[in-house]
């Protein structure tokens, strides 16, 4: 949708923008948590005399825990609310910051990161649904992509603090203060943005849309006046109502079920999209670019460095996709994010047909090292711009208000799942054919193009209740909108 489609829209309070930042703080920790063993996992695996297999799974069960938080999320937040289900992520980053940094063994090790998984998984839910709950319509698209904008930052601030501390150290196996290594304390520095996440979690408000499907109108109306004083605050209740009536109508009260393999229509395209976004392989850049780009020729100093300019990157397209995701639209941005995603895999796949050697003596002779370099960088680029802030878009806005949370649950619980088989399979799968590895994922890149081409609709300009009668399955009843909400199409 043109730019026109928010001619004459309202401007947008600060107190609005302020909560939409502050609810993003969650993808902050969200990155700063699931990156920070970039740096660590190489001394980690020496530390424990970890096998590669071994290895893998230390740094992917924290995905585990992810899945398992996403799914609990949903139920937390529907029972209890959405700020509640922030305070709960808050103490188990908080936690499992400081169990890691001073673990004993693997499995203590282990144990400890899973117990962060779950934090992560919290707020990877409740962010995008309590931003999207709080969002005029026409900037949701643009309030809902800080969450991913929270996430870069969080990567690039995990990154950056992994290279100050093992430059400072000698590297990452290196001690500093009180005797612990700098890996501990990359760990440990996860407290610090989990404490500022938890005190903002005491001073938000509840979100309205939870209010309202708890009977709490008055609450509701009493937030909305601050958030939009001015706009029409009974329209915005009323179409709530309209959408929760609406639910009741088409499906089982509250119910994910459906007619399509279990689930409703709407739910699988939840999944896919996560799935997909995950099946690319762009975790591998941000939790094993240190190792790669050791494995090809440079120093681990040189390698940190090249992790974190890599990570700037992606905060910088990561601002370019929110200042057009609510111009031109969501589908022509994910249609382009695929094409250059599947095109710099392909050639990360043919460059690392030319390496030479094997296991961590792997070398790229030639202009192939530079050119696996640029290539991925192209492939940061793609997905910064397009699928990474997208998707938590659109989950933010497809489903029916009366399961969102749950069903942005179960969507975030198969994209962490489909995370944590692409980070165990990585060392594994590197270890006998990096060329093949990348080629997967170039693959699923192209799948991806297909996908958004013939299943997912747009939804830019629409209220989150007319978004969600797009994927309506066709013959269910489906409650008249208002008149006054179709002013905004």
């Amino acid at each position: 949708m043109s730019s026109s489609s928010t001619e004459g829209a309202a401007p947008v309070s600060r107190k609005v923008i302020g909560l939409a930042v502050a609810g993003a703080v969650g993808g902050f920790l969200f990155g700063f948590d699931s990156s920070v063993v970039n740096g660590a996992v190489d001394a980690m695996a020496d530390e424990f005399v970890m096998s590669e297999a071994l290895t893998g799974f230390a740094v992917a069960v924290a995905l585990l825990g992810c899945a398992a938080g996403a799914y609990l999320a949903g139920k937390v937040a529907d029972r209890y609310g959405r700020i509640p289900a922030m305070k709960i992520g808050a103490l188990l980053f908080l936690v499992s910051a400081v169990g890691t940094g001073l673990a004993f063994g693997v499995w203590d090790l282990i144990f400890w990161r899973l117990v962060g998984g779950l934090g992560i998984g919290l707020a990877s839910v409740i962010a995008p649904a309590y931003i999207s709950e709080i969002s005029p319509r026409h900037v949701r698209g643009r309030l809902a992509s800080l969450q991913q904008l929270a996430i870069t930052t969080g990567i690039f601030a995990a990154l950056l603090s992994d290279a100050v501390l093992a430059n400072s150290a000698g590297g990452a196996d290196g001690t500093l203060w009180f005797g612990i290594e700098a890996w501990r304390w990359m760990f440990i520095a996860c407290a610090v943005p989990a404490a500022v996440y938890g005190w903002i979690a005491f001073r938000l408000p509840e979100s309205p849309h939870f209010l309202v499907l708890n009977g709490k109108e008055d609450q509701a109306r009493t937030i909305f006046n601050k958030l939009i004083p001015g706009d029409d605050i009974e329209r915005h209740i009323r179409e709530i109502r309209e959408s929760i009536q609406q639910e009741k109508l088409s499906t089982k009260k509250g119910s994910l079920r459906g007619n399509r393999f279990g689930l409703l229509p709407v739910v699988w395209i939840g999944i896919i999209l996560s799935v997909l976004q995950q099946f690319v392989g762009i975790n591998v850049i941000f939790y094993y670019s240190t190792t790669l780009w050791k494995a090809v020729g440079f120093q681990e100093k040189d390698s940190l460095t090249i992790s974190v300019a890599t990570s700037v990157t992606n905060i910088l397209v990561t601002l370019v996709a929110i200042a057009l995701v609510d111009r031109i639209g969501r589908r022509p941005i994910l249609l382009t994010g695929s094409i250059g995603m599947a095109a710099s895999l392909g050639v990360m796949a043919l460059a690392f047909s030319s390496a030479v050697g094997t296991g961590s003596e792997i070398s790229l002779p030639g202009a192939w090292g530079p050119v696996a370099l640029v290539a991925a960088n192209v492939f940061v680029i793609s997905f910064g711009a397009s699928w990474g802030p997208l998707v938590w878009v659109l989950l933010g806005e497809i489903f029916p208000s009366r399961i969102r949370a749950r069903a942005l649950g179960l969507a975030a619980a198969a994209q962490w799942i489909a995370n944590f088989a692409i980070t165990l399979s990585f060392p594994i799968m590197a270890a006998g054919s990096l060329p093949l590895t990348y080629a997967m994922y170039a693959a699923f890149a192209a799948a991806s193009f297909f996908f958004v081409m013939f299943k997912v609709p747009e939804t830019n300009g629409m209220s989150l209740e007319q978004a969600e009668t797009l994927f309506v399955p066709k013959g269910a009843p489906v409650a008249p909108l208002p008149v006054a909400s179709t002013e905004a199409k």
